[in-house]
């Protein structure tokens, strides 16, 4: 019964070693972040002669990054095997109708869909 214990404690260990490197792998994001903070530029000026455009542009800009979001989940979920056929059928079908409606809606804005792209700074781009 001894072995089981020291692997126990061992796992136990490694466990909280796990969680000391993730909280100073986010804290040095953090800081990293922090730093580019000042350096951004504001990614949304209003142009006062075409307003409404401009909040199409923000608005479907974060709805597609909620929908590339839900995607990606959708993906882990379809690979972990946690979704039935039938569940996988009806939100692939959701996501990509919402999709077409972003892009319908960005077109009627004469908008390209390359524009609804965030900048999420140091992070790089959202796709």
């Amino acid at each position: 019964m001894k072995p089981r214990k020291k692997t126990a404690r061992k796992r136990t260990k490694l466990a909280a070693s796990a969680r000391g490197l993730r909280a100073r792998e986010i804290e040095a994001l953090r800081e990293e972040l922090e730093k580019k903070r000042a350096e951004l530029v504001p990614r949304w000026n209003a142009n006062p002669e075409d307003v409404q455009k401009s909040v199409a542009q923000l608005v479907l800009a974060l709805v597609e990054f909620l929908r590339k979001l839900l995607e990606r989940q959708a993906i882990r979920r379809m690979e972990a095997e946690t979704l039935s056929p039938r569940e996988v059928e009806d939100v692939g079908i959701a996501l990509m109708r919402l999709e077409e409606t972003v892009h319908d809606l960005a077109r009627q804005f004469g908008l390209d869909p390359e524009e609804l792209n965030l900048d999420l700074g140091p992070l790089g781009r959202l796709s």
